[in-house]
């Protein structure tokens, strides 16, 4: 068990704690996620604010992360052999299904340091290695082939992000289930999925189906 993960869920909340859990929608990939237990009793409203103002993402699998890492372990042509930057990796399922799926190299990028520890934690729970890096600015352009993202347009001011991917990887694979009026003349939509977070929080049914696109210079 993850001694360092177990500590960090406790900025969200007293009594959590991390354990290992299956995907339902992809079970080759086991990862430390909050308990469920510990999100199911009612919680005093200092819990509420304070689950709000520290929410660990990365102790959570969301469901385009979910629909991501399976499309790409069912179509491993678009990772293998390539060098591949995760965006917003958070507990980095999409990074490991991607080193899974046989990339050369996976840079699990975000801006939590929990994120990047949680990372870390679960490539060696998959045996899987990944490259860390909390800054997208600092990452070699030149020879990125595919940049992969999932549930990072919860904030519509993200969609900046969109254009700049490009800077990146000519090739884009972008996993959403928020933004409902998704129009960009890079971007093509490739498949619509059911899914869902891990643990499940019971989620409006309208963010619980994920929209995947394939983006293009």
């Amino acid at each position: 068990m993850s001694n360092a993960l177990n500590t960090l869920i406790k900025k969200m909340l007293d009594d959590a704690f991390i354990s290992v859990q299956a995907m339902p929608q992809c079970p080759e990939i086991p990862l430390y996620l909050v308990d469920p237990s510990t999100m199911t009793r009612p919680f005093s409203e200092d819990e509420i604010r304070r689950i709000w103002e520290h929410t660990a993402y990365w102790a959570f699998c969301w469901a385009s992360g979910q629909v991501l890492a399976r499309f790409i372990l069912d179509n491993p042509s678009w990772v293998k052999g390539k060098k591949v930057l995760d965006f917003g990796s958070g507990s980095g399922v999409v990074a490991i299904a991607a080193m899974k799926a046989g990339a050369k190299e996976v840079i699990a990028c975000d801006i939590d340091p929990d994120a990047l520890i949680s990372c870390q934690e679960n490539a060696h729970l998959n045996n899987v290695k990944l490259t860390l890096n909390d800054d997208l600015f600092s990452i070699n352009q030149l020879d990125i082939d595919l940049l992969i993202a999932a549930d990072v347009l919860y904030d519509r001011s993200n969609l900046s992000f969109l254009d700049r991917f490009f800077e990146y990887a000519p090739k884009v694979l972008l996993a959403d289930s928020r933004i409902k009026d998704f129009k960009h003349e890079h971007y093509q939509h490739i498949n619509r999925i059911e899914s869902f977070t891990v643990p499940d929080l019971d989620e409006l049914d309208e963010f619980r189906w994920v929209n995947l696109y394939q983006g293009d210079q």
